[in-house]
């Protein structure tokens, strides 16, 4: 009789190294793509075209530029920003990007603006 035909297999012992890589990029997928809080968003609003309703008072009209802020045409420090918007009181603010503007820069005065709750933010945006 044939040797080959009355060896019995050989019970082999599944590896679990292979399972519990699998699991561990899995896991690493899922927690790299979820989102867990939201920290730190900045709610502001596109002006867009479109009927609005007239303000009850003028609006502040702030430029930011690579060189600095403007406040209505005068030059102001983050700090001047928000007394002078602190002593008007309540409105809108319309903040108006200018080329070359950092992403930092912006996020200063939205920061600014954040802790102004009266005072409602419209980013003006020209486009390219």
């Amino acid at each position: 009789m044939d040797e080959r035909l009355t060896i019995t297999p050989r019970a082999r012992r599944l590896s679990m190294t292979a399972l519990v890589d699998v699991i561990f990029l899995l896991l690493l997928f899922f927690m790299l793509t979820a989102t867990f809080a939201r920290e730190g968003e900045l709610p502001l609003d596109l002006i867009m075209g479109g009927a609005a309703s007239m303000p009850e008072a003028p609006a502040a009209f702030v430029q930011l530029r690579d060189r600095g802020l403007r406040l209505d045409g005068t030059e102001q420090t983050l700090e001047g920003l928000r007394d002078a918007l602190s002593a008007r009181g309540e409105g809108q603010v319309l903040l108006a990007l200018g080329e070359g503007v950092e992403a930092q820069s912006f996020a200063e005065v939205l920061q600014v603006l954040r802790g102004l709750p009266s005072w409602r933010l419209a980013v003006l945006w020209a486009g390219p």
